[in-house]
């Protein structure tokens, strides 16, 4: 079982205290979404637990936990998101400075191939263009690239709650994910990119094909077999949308508990 620190909410930024009580007593509750009262029991003990794959903005609060963690013996890698858009976007996400540091910190404490960049989402409004977007992805992969391996980019979804905050804040976000035909031009400049500043790049449940990209798992057990010698036979997240195709996991944590208040978001 691979459990997954957390699509529902930054728990790195801030919940490290809460998972490593969970991870210390050896299981961890697990809501239902449509049905809150309702949770079960998942268990993080060692020998259930065939790896972490830890999602975040901001893993400072959480790097000292890693040694502890490192010492329980259960392979991990971290998939932390750098976009870089202004602050009416991301109010309260790290500054791209920030994140240059702390890629940094992870990549010389557990090397570069387990640090995996998302780009995501990606938005097209007013602020964020196609040009912007463009000279943005240039200047974050020459600042990251050193630090990580791969990035990851997704194009924004049309969650209810999303669309709500972003009309709120008068963007149009009817339009927010870009035609096919914008998507494609997009991803074929980010290819290009990619591969000058010694990227990989996949996408992550799109429809949309471009030359130099191709579909990726942000749970991938390629990589986890690569890294640390497993042998996790592929399995598709069934409870994922119809285009993903990562590897099946479980979810901890609640959604709506995270501090980052981003518009675009489909958690808060």
């Amino acid at each position: 079982m691979i459990v997954s620190v957390s699509r529902r909410s930054d728990v790195p930024a801030f919940h490290g205290a809460w998972f490593m009580e969970c991870l210390r007593r050896g299981d961890v509750a697990v809501a239902n979404p449509f049905r809150p009262a309702r949770a079960r029991t998942v268990s993080l003990k060692k020998q259930d637990v065939d790896a972490f794959v830890f999602w975040s903005r901001d893993p400072r609060p959480f790097l000292e936990h890693l040694p502890e963690i490192d010492r329980r013996g259960t392979p991990y890698y971290f998939l932390l998101t750098a976009t870089g858009y202004p602050r009416a976007l991301e109010p309260a996400v790290p500054s791209i400075e920030e994140a240059v540091v702390f890629f940094s910190a992870l990549a010389d404490r557990i090397g570069r191939r387990r640090v995996i960049w998302r780009y995501d989402p990606v938005l097209f409004t007013e602020q964020t263009d196609a040009g912007f977007h463009v000279a943005n992805f240039s200047r974050l992969a020459v600042l990251l690239a050193p630090f990580t391996a791969r990035v990851i980019v997704s194009f924004f979804d049309p969650y209810p709650k999303a669309l709500r905050r972003l009309r709120r804040a008068g963007i149009e976000a009817a339009t927010a994910a870009g035609t096919p035909e914008q998507q494609r031009g997009l991803l074929e400049r980010f290819a290009a990119i990619a591969v000058g500043s010694g990227l990989e790049i996949q996408t992550c449940a799109e429809a949309t094909v471009a030359a130099g990209t191709g579909p990726g798992r942000c749970i991938d057990e390629r990589l986890l077999n690569e890294l640390f010698g497993l042998k996790l036979p592929y399995r598709k997240d069934p409870a994922q949308r119809k285009l993903c195709l990562c590897q099946r996991s479980v979810d901890i944590g609640s959604y709506g508990s995270c501090g980052h208040g981003c518009l675009y978001c489909y958690a808060g």
